[in-house]
């Protein structure tokens, strides 16, 4: 069952409402999710869908976040002579203050961001298969989709094409078309915005992280947070695992594929 949260409501990952869908004894896709009518009309004007990628596009319960949060570790254990502790707290205080690590290296470093991001990105994603279903449904969604992420061009492009997807979207804003300012500065998503002519009353955001949604709600964009299924690891930081229940996050939902083909009316 596809998990909803109304304004007002609070979110409980442990209610029973809040388990996932899950396959018949057969393997056999499960049914559609039904979705209440008034969160189908929330959704009925969207013509441009925005979504994240890490831990949004892909399960938090992936492998490939962490993957790249060793990366980083050992890119400032490499940089400053860190041993592997005293580089993981840094990363995490840059992380935390400036909303990425990169961000804070160049802040109090001057380092280069096209290294930084070429050696964090390196990364096998041969465990991240095909999600055929969540192509089904963002190929199915009315108008125009997006990407928006922190990371680089070249890491949404590879894991899109590794979950296959990339086909169903018209463009991807990275970091670097950011001007290397990350989510949720109010900025980054003015150039989003401009770069790619979106009308945010318009528009729907789809993110893992709560406080990246703060702007998209505040101008004016239909907001969703996708959160793990029940029983996946989530090896994001606690203070980016709160706020499911914040006023500026509309809707919740641990099965983002059927999410979207609930919104999606078949006549």
């Amino acid at each position: 069952m596809t998990d909803i949260k109304r304004p007002g409501d609070a979110f409980d990952p442990t209610a029973p409402e809040a388990k996932p869908r899950a396959a018949g004894a057969s393997g056999a896709a499960p049914t559609l999710p039904v979705l209440p009518p008034e969160t189908v009309t929330r959704f009925s004007h969207v013509d441009t869908w925005v979504f994240d990628l890490d831990n949004t596009l892909y399960p938090a319960g992936s492998d490939l976040w962490p993957k790249i949060d060793a990366r980083i570790t050992h890119f400032l254990a490499q940089l400053f002579g860190l041993d592997g502790l005293s580089s993981r707290a840094l990363q995490k205080y840059y992380y935390q203050r400036y909303g990425t690590t990169l961000r804070g290296l160049m802040e109090e470093h001057e380092i280069s961001s096209d290294e930084f991001l070429a050696f964090v990105h390196d990364i096998d994603r041969s465990s991240l298969l095909p999600n055929h279903s969540l192509a089904k449904a963002i190929t199915e969604l009315p108008g125009r989709k997006l990407i928006l992420t922190n990371g680089s061009r070249e890491h949404a492009l590879r894991t899109a094409e590794k979950l296959g997807i990339h086909e169903m979207f018209e463009d991807i804003f990275d970091i670097v078309a950011a001007d290397l300012v990350p989510k949720p500065a109010a900025e980054t998503y003015q150039r989003f915005f401009d770069r790619h002519a979106v009308e945010p009353a318009r528009a729907a955001m789809f993110e893992d992280i709560s406080h990246n949604l703060v702007v998209p709600h505040a101008r004016g964009m239909v907001t969703t947070l996708v959160v793990p299924k029940l029983g996946q690891d989530d090896p994001r930081e606690p203070w980016e695992i709160a706020g499911a229940d914040a006023a500026h996050v509309e809707f919740v939902t641990n099965d983002l594929e059927g999410f979207l083909a609930g919104l999606i009316d078949r006549g």
